[in-house]
């Protein structure tokens, strides 16, 4: 009975990891802004209009992730978790009331401040139910379910299309989604640990920064951000540059990027247990770079396909052994530093911008790639230059 006790506490937390995932409909949404409100504007700016989508999203980490933190300290950590759950269903139903450029900025600013506070929220919340040696594999297993969550993002955008005739009313399944999860983590009873220490500002974290390896670690967390987020928001554009394929056909890029860093994540767990993280690290980034350097010369399709995999899969592991070195390096400022890494995340806003201006700049995808090989050359540079923590 006390077993059962215990997962009816962890499951609604787990499912709070889907809805965490819904972020990385970015690149299908911008894909579909592009081609559905953006077809009057010059060929020169769609591209850099079209990757604003992102950039409002993944911009409000860079804004909201520390504030979050200080309105944990006085909310409680379900009830932050519940906040970002209704600003995502506001979200959501934006795009139905009125589909624009603007309206769309909007929406997917607000579901960029609700990822933020649900990121911030999550993980800690889980510790308040899962104590000891399960709380690695509870972790593990809520980064697993935000992993299927992004998998399944396009299909359904391609069941809403093909089955409800608009790949809009992706946005209403998932505002049920949510609803789902909000009630069912309510009506959860949580005792959480009553916090105590001083509260964290922008200047006691960023301070951290004058260290020069905690430097070299958040630009690895904003560059490989930037790499996933940028991969995934050019993926259906490339298939449709290059192949000719339709948008909902295109759409598919990302799921076999989400599916194999699923993958990787998966096996990765394994494999870190019993190997080096730095010479993991080193390996898979070199794979990945080669593999972004053919992505700049092929048009196979199947061939865009498989290195959209080999990206996925090798870049799974990154963000966190990149994250967990920052906090080996100063377990002192543990707190401090994790809040910096998942400001970090705005990665994902930065490098779609500069993707967009590139690839509009020279008139095809390959400027986007550049950009996405750019940051994994910063990565090849991480690599092998942490210092051992």
């Amino acid at each position: 009975m006390k077993k059962e006790n215990v997962y009816s506490k962890i499951l609604p937390v787990l499912f709070g990891f889907f809805i965490m995932g819904f972020c990385d409909v970015v690149g299908i949404t911008s894909m579909h802004v592009k081609e559905d409100l953006l077809g009057g504007y010059s060929p020169e700016f769609r591209d850099t209009l079209s990757n604003l989508i992102p950039v409002a999203l993944f911009s409000m980490f860079l804004i909201f992730s520390i504030p979050t933190g200080v309105l944990m300290n006085k909310i409680g950590r379900k009830k932050t978790v519940l906040l970002s759950n209704v600003i995502t269903i506001v979200a959501m139903f934006i795009p139905l009331i009125a589909y624009t450029f603007g309206t769309s900025l909007v929406a997917f600013g607000l579901l960029g401040i609700a990822n933020t506070i649900l990121q911030v929220s999550l993980n800690p919340l889980l510790t308040n139910v899962v104590k000891g040696d399960r709380l690695t594999s509870s972790l593990t297993g809520g980064q697993f379910v935000k992993a299927i969550s992004s998998f399944c993002g396009p299909f359904i955008a391609a069941f809403a299309a093909t089955q409800l005739g608009n790949w809009q009313y992706i946005f209403p399944i998932y505002a049920v989604i949510t609803l789902i999860s909000t009630i069912w983590l309510m009506v959860t009873t949580i005792h959480e640990d009553q916090e105590v220490g001083k509260a964290t500002s922008y200047g006691s974290v960023f301070s951290i920064l004058a260290d020069k390896t905690i430097l070299l670690l958040f630009l690895g967390i904003l560059f490989v951000v930037g790499v996933d987020v940028g991969l995934n928001t050019a993926a259906p554009k490339i298939l449709m540059e290059r192949c000719g394929l339709n948008s909902i056909v295109a759409g598919y890029g990302p799921s076999v990027y989400f599916a194999f860093r699923t993958a990787g994540a998966f096996i990765g767990a394994i494999v870190l247990a019993k190997f080096s993280p730095d010479r993991f690290f080193k390996i898979n980034i070199i794979i990945a770079v080669f593999a972004l350097i053919a992505l700049i010369f092929v048009h196979g399709e199947i061939v865009i396909f498989g290195l959209f995999g080999v990206v996925g899969f090798t870049i799974a592991n990154i963000f966190p052994i990149i994250y967990s070195k920052a906090i080996q390096f100063r377990p002192d400022k543990a707190n401090e530093i994790s809040g910096l890494m998942i400001t970090g995340v705005f990665g994902g806003a930065v490098i779609p911008f500069f993707m967009g201006i590139t690839s509009d700049a020279v008139g095809s995808q390959v400027g986007s790639v550049f950009v996405i090989l750019a940051s994994a050359l910063y990565l090849l540079f991480c690599a092998y230059s942490i210092r051992k923590a």
